[in-house]
């Protein structure tokens, strides 16, 4: 058996043997002052918002708007999520101006079964978001794929963005970068990170396991509620949401079409992200990074990586918190953005 066969055969058994508990203790190396201090529990209010369709070509997105103070913070979720994602922190973001959209194909957007679902024409759904609001300076909070859309958007409209804020979210390849396993899986990731001795005549793919996968709606199901259910640290809050978030899958026009199209497009908008890591450097714009420091995908490292190239950038870890840092720590994920510094 080939190096690279013993290779690949050991990354697939790490990968599906990789504990569901996120570790908990902060990285080795890291000062007290970058970790988030406690918080006073804050009064949080419920608001009256405005529903949009923004159109975007022939199809329309999804839009609530919440009136308040300027700069406008517009919340972007990943997937497989949609705006309900930031259910627990809008009521601590109370009296500002506040923005949150379902990307295409999930939530209450349109979900076109034929659309040709990528990470750039999520740059240009947000485009337009920003565009038909006429929203000025908007500070961007970017969390899992909506990472690329985000920061992309800033380095192409600099000074058009009052600033960014990060959580667990990714961009480009670096050694800290781990995907989680049904990700891995629907986006054929396993040669992605595999190191190639040979070049192989029949390389790896997972594109009929993932395709099965789909086509299963109790087999997508468990995948879902396994996976998804281990981004929550609170057994509560999984219970009430999870269900809400895996609804958009379980309705007649489907989210699942847009997942596996945005899962197959991960590694080519990886790469392109790759090439434009070095501009990151000359993002000049404020930055802050929140992440969950327990997450172990998108985890402690990847955040002190984001943190060393985008040179504004100042730096939270919430220790216990995992993947969904805003369902974990809402009040303290608020406190943060309504701290951010903006242009």
């Amino acid at each position: 058996m080939s190096t690279r066969s013993l290779t690949t055969i050991f990354v697939f058994l790490v990968l599906i043997s990789m504990k569901l508990t996120a570790y908990s203790e902060p990285m080795s190396g890291q000062s007290p002052s970058q970790l988030s201090p406690p918080l006073e529990i804050s009064n949080a209010c419920i608001q009256d918002f405005t529903e949009h369709r923004v159109q975007h070509g022939e199809n329309r997105l999804y839009v609530r708007e919440y009136a308040g103070t300027e700069p406008p913070v517009v919340l972007m979720h990943g997937f497989p999520d949609n705006l309900h994602l930031y259910d627990r922190v809008v009521p601590y973001l109370c009296g500002r101006h506040l923005v949150l959209f379902d990307f295409l194909g999930w939530g209450q957007s349109d979900k076109p079964k034929r659309y040709s679902y990528t990470f750039d024409d999520q740059e240009a759904q947000l485009d337009a978001v920003i565009k038909q609001l006429g929203l000025q300076q908007p500070l961007l909070v970017v969390h899992d794929a909506s990472g690329p859309a985000g920061i992309n958007w800033a380095l192409d409209h600099s000074q058009e963005t009052g600033g960014l804020v990060i959580l667990n979210t990714f961009f480009h390849l670096t050694p800290s970068l781990s995907a989680p396993e049904a990700i891995a899986i629907f986006a054929d990731l396993l040669e992605f990170r595999t190191a190639r001795q040979v070049e192989p005549t029949q390389p790896w793919s997972f594109a009929r396991l993932s395709q099965a996968i789909a086509d299963d709606s109790r087999m997508f199901r468990w995948l879902y509620f396994w996976q998804v259910g281990s981004f929550f640290r609170d057994k509560a809050v999984r219970e009430e949401f999870l269900p809400v978030l895996y609804e958009q899958f379980d309705e007649n026009s489907s989210t699942i079409p847009a997942f596996v199209k945005l899962n197959k497009n991960l590694g080519d908008s990886i790469r392109a992200n790759s090439q434009r890591a070095p501009e990151l450097v000359g993002f000049d714009g404020p930055v802050r990074i929140i992440f969950g420091a327990s997450d172990p995908y998108l985890n402690a490292e990847l955040a002190q990586d984001f943190h060393r190239i985008l040179p504004t950038s100042d730096i939270f870890l919430l220790p216990t918190a995992r993947h969904y840092v805003q369902m974990d720590e809402p009040e303290r994920v608020a406190h943060l953005i309504l701290t951010t510094r903006t242009r």
